[in-house]
């Protein structure tokens, strides 16, 4: 099974999607693209962890990956991981 990982740092958050044996990058969005930072002011925002949760979401679906484990690496449920995670699923990924 794929797993999705989440990191976050005070300006910026990631996630990745790696395949089941974790040796590979499926997928992969954040806020230091340079198409999203023009979108978006602050990377470290709620907001921003929305947008790049439904775009994993969207990358996902493209690469046929629909069903993750999802992995906060540590962090807390909530804040912006959460609203990562909650992008996510509602953009297709089940977890």
């Amino acid at each position: 099974m794929a797993r999705l990982a989440v990191f976050r740092s005070n300006c910026h958050i990631y996630a990745q999607i790696f395949s089941g044996c974790g040796t590979q990058v499926l997928v992969a969005a954040s806020t230091v693209e340079a198409d999203l930072r023009k979108q978006i002011a602050n990377g470290g925002s709620v907001e921003a962890a929305k947008a790049i949760g439904k775009l994993i979401a969207d990358r996902a679906k493209a690469k046929g990956v629909e069903l993750v484990a999802f992995d906060r690496s540590g962090f807390k449920y909530h804040g912006r991981v959460k609203a990562l995670a909650d992008a996510a699923r509602e953009g297709g990924l089940k977890f």
